[in-house]
């Protein structure tokens, strides 16, 4: 049994047969021009070598820093750069040999070693070619000295770089380190004093001061309080009373007016006692010195009382005062409000003490961030000084590296010329091995092509999805020539081979376990996926194979937008049927139902096709009779559809049956479209899919437990004309 992967690839040949051999072709013509040329002229070439160079003793880090970026240079990007081959050209000229940077690129090679665990070191094994001798060695030469130079000039130019990138970076680094310290020293002027006086311990000093002199001050005001209790009891005053009393006392000129009121009010008493009445004009004049002495009295205490607009009021809210204290009296008054004064003011010195010890407490909480602002500062400008005597330093070790710098190249081995004889190859094997690569590539081409192809092409492939998809397979017709080559693919005849094929197909239909009948679905639907899959050809050899077994079979062309190919079967269609197909499935026009008169027991429904409405048709009231009144007449009826991809014709008449069989053919049924089918039929409750029919099989593919093969036959064309249809001895998987 041939293997399905060679099956499908001897397929894939047969179809792209020429692309493979366009390729062959190609290739193989290819090899013979390359086996014709001449053999290439002599040449010579001159070979050195160049190693890693270092100093050997290096007192400067940016020397070593310039030795080990020099090693890059050891690669045929950098030893072949271009400015290198214009100086090179340029100094060839100057001796007589005449050689473009071009030329020399072209005829220089470079086969670079080491650099790894084995070999740390680099080489590179210069090779130079040219028709003479003298010239590829002079050339080679003359490359080595600018290659050496050319690394050597750029250590230098690196070496510059760095010195130059080094100044370009000191001044903004000085002028970041003298910022640091301005702010260091600002900040220093500002918050050191109180730094100091808190790490010297004056400001905890402070603080305790403020502390005792309140406590001294608090019990100060305690023996105020305790005098000045005493005098208010002896004076039945307080000390605003005492004050204002004391002031009155002390005015001269209420004393005066007191002592002439004193006066007159004597004078009056002693009228009085010598009989003198109150009408008596002296006795009036004495009242009215009286009177007036008293006002004049009331209005300088009320002077006094109120300040004279320089002074400040005595006591406003005080009420009536006796102003006229003897001198023991106003001497305690005196000291009363002496004492009232000393206690403000010791209260008001406890109140100063109490703000400056809580402004000292302030600044003694603050002081930890104030040390650590200064550390921060401090630090910045350690910082900044650090890498200001770091950009120094490199200045001065890089000023001292420039006279260690040198080429990083060295010849190792001095250019020597040797003859470099080309090899032939042998024209004989170029040609085999074209062919030999050929043969590959056009069989890659061809494997290429048919992985791009969509269509399924061996009944292997095809059995395999429809497993994968669960899908009942109802069996295989396999490929059947006809003779002639263009006969109709009809089995008219009783005896032919092929028969068994379509009966082990309505035998396994009838085993699709349908409930509604003990003899399997009466009313069947053949389609297919796209064109040329065979589905009319498997309607037309189902229905005979039906009819051979006894059955009474009705074939009905349901494809109304095709003609109708009941020619092949010796009917002749009536032609007014094309004009009222409605009345003709209604049975008023016409026979819609005619027998095959060379087969027993089959009918056929002959399609009036070609229709426009055929949608239309099939969803009429007299489709719908017509199929009924078929179900009651025959044993079995098969209805020709076109296929999915073109129309939905068979979706509407599947209702009307008792399920669909579906065709595929390997070689025509595409794997996409049939994926996609399947999946929408399953999906679909209302559509009951038989099984599939596998058409144009080589392989007879039955049931799991079936090891039987089909027959493999070659496909040909089945346009065939009716006079033919005698000479019809076999079928064929292809629609007509």
């Amino acid at each position: 049994m041939v293997s399905p992967v060679v099956k499908r690839y001897l397929l894939a040949v047969q179809r792209y047969k020429w692309a493979g051999l366009a390729c062959l072709l190609s290739i193989l013509g290819a090899s013979g021009v390359v086996a014709l040329q001449p053999p290439p002229p002599v040449e010579y070439y001159a070979e050195g070598t160049l190693v890693d160079n270092a100093p050997l003793v290096s007192l400067t880090n940016t020397a070593n820093t310039i030795d080990q970026l020099g090693r890059g240079i050891i690669s045929e990007e950098q030893l072949l750069s271009e400015v290198l081959l214009q100086e090179v050209a340029r100094q060839l000229t100057t001796r007589g040999v005449e050689f473009t940077a071009s030329e020399i690129r072209r005829n220089t090679t470079i086969a670079v070693r080491g650099g790894d665990k084995d070999e740390p070191g680099k080489q590179a094994v210069v090779r130079f070619i040219d028709e003479d001798e003298e010239t590829a060695t002079i050339v080679l030469s003359t490359l080595f000295q600018g290659m050496v130079e050319f690394s050597r000039v750029r250590n230098k130019a690196r070496l510059q770089a760095i010195i130059d990138a080094l100044n370009e970076r000191l001044p903004p680094i000085e002028n970041a380190l003298r910022q640091a310290e301005q702010a260091l020293e600002q900040y220093d002027r500002q918050e050191g004093p109180a730094i100091q006086a808190a790490e010297d311990g004056s400001l905890l000093g402070q603080i305790s001061g403020s502390q005792q002199q309140i406590r001294q001050n608090l019990i100060t005001l305690e023996g105020i309080d305790a005098q000045m209790r005493s005098l208010q009891q002896r004076l039945g005053m307080n000390a605003d009373q005492a004050y204002v009393a004391s002031a009155l006392s002390a005015d001269p000129l209420i004393a005066n007016l007191r002592n002439q009121i004193y006066q007159v009010e004597s004078q009056i008493d002693g009228l009085r006692q010598g009989d003198y009445r109150a009408s008596h004009p002296v006795v009036v004049e004495a009242q009215q010195n009286l009177n007036t002495l008293q006002l004049q009295l009331a209005r300088r205490k009320q002077e006094v009382l109120l300040g004279d607009g320089q002074t400040t009021a005595l006591a406003p809210g005080v009420g009536n005062i006796n102003g006229n204290l003897d001198p023991a009296r106003a001497n305690l008054a005196n000291q009363l409000v002496a004492l009232q004064t000393e206690q403000d003011t010791l209260l008001r010195q406890n109140q100063v003490l109490a703000l400056s010890e809580q402004a000292l407490r302030q600044r003694y909480a603050s002081l930890p961030n104030k040390q650590l602002q200064r550390e921060r500062l401090a630090y910045q400008v350690g910082l900044k000084k650090a890498l200001y005597d770091q950009i120094q330093a490199r200045i001065v070790d890089a000023e001292a590296a420039e006279a260690e710098t040198v080429s990083s190249l060295t010849v190792a081995t001095p250019p020597t010329a040797v003859i470099n004889e080309p090899e032939n190859p042998n024209p004989a094997t170029v040609l085999l091995a074209g062919g030999l690569l050929g043969l590959i590539a056009g069989g890659g081409i061809i494997f290429l092509l048919d992985m791009l192809d969509g269509t399924i092409r061996t009944p292997e492939d095809l059995e395999k999805i429809l497993r994968d998809l669960d899908m009942p397979i109802l069996g295989a017709v396999p490929l059947i020539r006809t003779r002639p080559a263009k006969a109709a693919p009809i089995l008219v005849q009783p005896d032919s081979p092929y028969h068994d094929s379509y009966e082990r197909c309505l035998s396994k239909l009838r085993l699709t376990g349908f409930e509604d009948s003990v003899i399997g679905p009466r009313v069947v639907l053949v389609t297919s996926t796209v064109a040329d899959e065979g589905k009319s050809i498997t309607a037309y050899n189902l229905a005979i194979a039906a009819a051979q077994a006894g059955r009474r079979t009705l074939l009905v062309e349901a494809d109304l937008r095709s003609a109708s190919k009941a020619q092949y079967l010796g009917l002749v269609k009536d032609e007014k049927i094309f004009l009222e197909p409605l009345r003709y499935y209604g049975g008023t026009l016409g026979d819609s139902v005619a027998m095959v008169p060379f087969i027993e027991n089959l009918y056929v429904s002959s399609s009036p096709g070609p229709q426009r409405q055929a949608a239309a048709i099939l969803e009429s009231s007299e489709m719908r009779r017509f199929l009924s009144d078929a179900r009651e007449r025959f044993d079995m009826v098969i209805l020709d559809t076109p296929s999915l991809s073109r129309v939905d014709d068979a979706l509407l008449l599947e209702g009307e049956t008792d399920g669909m069989i579906l065709v595929a053919r390997p070689g025509v049924t595409e794997r996409a479209v049939l994926n996609t089918a399947l999946e929408e039929l399953d999906m679909n409750d209302d559509i009951r899919l038989l099984g599939v029919l596998i058409n144009g099989a080589a392989v007879d593919l039955q049931d799991d437990d079936d090891e039987d093969e089909f027959i493999d036959e070659d496909e040909y064309d089945l346009s065939v004309d009716t006079d033919e249809l005698s000479q019809v001895v076999a079928t064929s998987p292809v629609d007509f």
